[in-house]
């Protein structure tokens, strides 16, 4: 049961299997994927050029480049793609090897993870709840010293949703670069946000060479399945360590050419933000009028709630919600929280309806 409260997104085979419900009935808010789907436009070329699978992808990925570069304002040449953005996490983690790694946290544990598999030491910058979870730059600055090496921030971030301007990290880049640290900022949830412009690191790839910029297509385009991830940077030293260590062909082609596909889809990207801004702006407005807990604002397709009430915890929220068909994120094995958070995403309007509807007969 615990496993299934703290998994990274639902297993809906796991959840199946433990309360008999057929996985197709029931709606995944723990997840953080686009209640849109695939792009429609994407999955017909596909079909249309499944025999693709009979070539080699090109080598070095130029066209995909070209695309990822369109859509984010990147130079191609700064621009690298890998197996998902966990390939991509580890080979930057290897590449600074770091002594020490500073993580800005609550935090997705698979930056302290990479950090394990190359034996360096880490430890966590909080994010404050009487802070509301916003960073405080001048406190960051301070741990930013010493045997520091590499900071790492999830922007938005995950589990938080809040978000890291532009500005205050071009200051964090600065002070890292006279202290000799690299940056590495997780922007897999940024293009849920309303406000990309103001929070996107990657107009600063040009002026700064320390920062790493990862993003993939899991969430906002729904495609954990293709295994496609991108990263921007001007760090010589990471293009040359990834050409020598990566192996050849690291996407294959049909996640190659969809993401050829996806990221000129404009129809889609904005039908996208169009649904999540909404549905955001409801579901927070609703719960913050509710007495027995407290809304976090937040800049992704999803938002952390904490409890203020002692007749109901996380974990019992989130069985409730499962024999109800919904399954949410029980926040208690992030670094920071405990049993009285709990994060769910936007998905369907009408999903979303009858996720506040059951909520709320639970915790008022």
């Amino acid at each position: 049961m615990e496993t299934l409260m703290h998994m990274h997104g639902g297993d809906l085979d796991a959840i199946e299997r433990e309360y008999g419900i057929p996985k197709n009935e029931i709606s995944d808010f723990s997840g953080n994927i686009n209640p849109l789907g695939f792009p429609k436009k994407a999955a017909a070329k596909l079909a249309e050029n499944i025999a693709m699978v009979c070539q080699y992808p090109d080598k070095n990925y130029f066209a995909l480049r070209k695309s990822i570069g369109g859509y984010t304002g990147a130079n191609p040449e700064h621009i690298v793609v890998g197996n998902g953005s966990t390939e991509l996490i580890s080979t930057f983690i290897k590449s600074v090897n770091a002594k020490r790694t500073l993580i800005m946290g609550p935090a997705y544990s698979e930056y302290e993870n990479a950090v394990k598999t190359i034996g360096g030491e880490y430890t966590y910058f909080e994010l404050k709840e009487e802070e509301n979870f916003e960073l405080n730059v001048e406190r960051l600055l301070t741990e930013l010293d010493g045997d520091v090496g590499l900071f790492i921030a999830c922007n938005p971030n995950n589990p938080t949703g809040t978000a890291i301007k532009t500005t205050d990290m071009e200051k964090i880049l600065i002070h890292c670069k006279t202290k000799g640290i690299s940056v590495m900022t997780d922007e897999t949830y940024i293009e849920f946000s309303d406000e990309i412009d103001k929070i996107c690191s990657i107009p600063l790839v040009e002026k700064y060479d320390n920062i790493f910029v990862i993003r993939g297509i899991s969430k906002f385009f729904a495609a954990p399945g293709l295994r496609l991830g991108y990263g921007i940077t001007s760090s010589k030293k990471f293009h040359d360590m990834l050409a020598q260590n990566q192996d050849p062909w690291s996407v294959n082609i049909l996640a190659s050419y969809a993401g050829e596909q996806i990221f000129t889809d404009t129809e889609f990207i904005e039908k996208t933000k169009k649904l999540i801004s909404s549905e955001r702006k409801r579901m927070y407005d609703e719960i913050s009028c509710w007495k027995n807990v407290k809304i976090y604002k937040s800049a992704s397709n999803f938002m952390l709630v904490k409890l203020l009430t002692d007749k109901v915890d996380a974990a019992e929220i989130f069985d409730y919600m499962i024999r109800e068909k919904m399954v949410i994120r029980d926040a208690a094995s992030f670094t920071f929280l405990d049993e009285s958070f709990l994060r769910f995403c936007v998905l369907s309007p009408e999903e979303n309806t009858k996720f506040l509807t059951e909520l709320k007969k639970i915790v008022e």
